[in-house]
């Protein structure tokens, strides 16, 4: 009995996985909201898809709806990453459309942990006579939505931290310079598996003025991306170079000083509280930025990186051991 309980869960698998295979298109576009993607499946087969586009335009279920052109039969099977929406925002609820439509049976991939839903649009669902099942592929799921949950759960994007040293620990030459640790093979990796999955790349002013980096998604090993991740300059006392390759309508600048504008870049002045910005004040700026976001790479240098560590604020951690 127990096998054939497996083997029942195991078969949902391929769908989901299509659903946060649909879901990552939204990436750069869908702010501080969840990635979704839907699908429909009947007699074991895909006949619909959707996922959520970006802030304004259609949720998943929704979209999902629109494109399916058949008629809804009893055994049809509809396919989320995240439970539906309940409640009215710029879009009206998930549940409802669901519930108008027909569908029968829903399996989704992980709770919603925002309080407005958490469980209460399963049990509208319920409610209304719709079969529910899941949590089904959970961890992925949330591996995908790591930056909306840190948001509804910690009031804070998600944060990896990357560093870069060699056998011996230097991340730069002796004198403070530029240093090329990793091969052209690790930055393949750290291109296509970190700053492709995060919406904003953070490093500290001195990094700029050492490297002068671009800080965007160049050397991977899918397709171009859509979008670039914003770049986030942490200069106290705003000594960037004017003409830092990084300076651009993408960037912003967080500093404790009145500043003037610096190109197109997006100057912000945020408090220092104990040699550092003050965190919650950082957070609740970059969420009402004109490019809200959930996850955040922090790529450098030293100083930054014992910052947020001390601070107690890295989720992830991941080091590249290179020459």
């Amino acid at each position: 009995m127990a096998f054939t309980i497996i083997m029942q869960w195991m078969n949902h698998e391929p769908f989901m996985y299509q659903c946060l295979e649909l879901a990552k298109q939204g990436r750069g576009l869908v702010g501080s909201n969840p990635l979704v993607g839907s699908v429909l499946v009947r007699d074991g087969n895909i006949i619909a898809e959707g996922y959520y586009r970006g802030i304004g335009s259609d949720h998943a279920e929704r979209d999902m709806i629109k494109n399916c052109d058949q008629d809804i039969q009893q055994g049809d099977r509809l396919y989320v990453n995240l439970e539906p929406c309940c409640h009215h925002g710029k879009t009206p609820p998930c549940t409802d459309v669901i519930i108008e439509s027909g569908i029968k049976h829903v399996v989704i991939g992980m709770v919603d942990p925002d309080e407005k839903v958490a469980g209460k649009g399963i049990d509208q669902l319920r409610s209304a006579g719709i079969n529910v099942s899941g949590p089904v592929f959970r961890a992925q799921c949330e591996r995908l939505n790591r930056g909306y949950i840190s948001l509804r759960t910690k009031s804070r994007p998600y944060i990896t931290l990357k560093r870069a040293q060699n056998s011996e620990g230097a991340v730069a030459n002796p004198d403070g310079s530029k240093r090329c640790i990793t091969s052209q093979k690790q930055n393949e990796w750290s291109h296509t598996h970190l700053r492709s999955t995060h919406d904003a790349i953070l490093v500290g002013v001195q990094t700029v003025i050492a490297d002068d980096p671009q800080l965007t998604i160049r050397h991977t090993q899918l397709p171009a991306p859509s979008y670039q991740p914003l770049r986030i300059i942490l200069d106290p006392d705003f000594r960037i170079p004017r003409d830092a390759k990084v300076i651009d309508h993408n960037t912003i600048i967080i500093t404790q000083k009145e500043s003037e504008t610096i190109g197109e870049a997006k100057v912000i002045t945020v408090p220092i509280i104990d040699n550092h910005f003050e965190w919650n004040t950082l957070w609740n700026t970059l969420a009402t930025s004109s490019k809200p976001l959930s996850t955040i790479l922090v790529e450098g240098g030293p100083k930054t990186w014992e910052s947020f560590k001390k601070a107690g604020i890295v989720d992830e951690e991941i080091t590249l051991i290179g020459t």
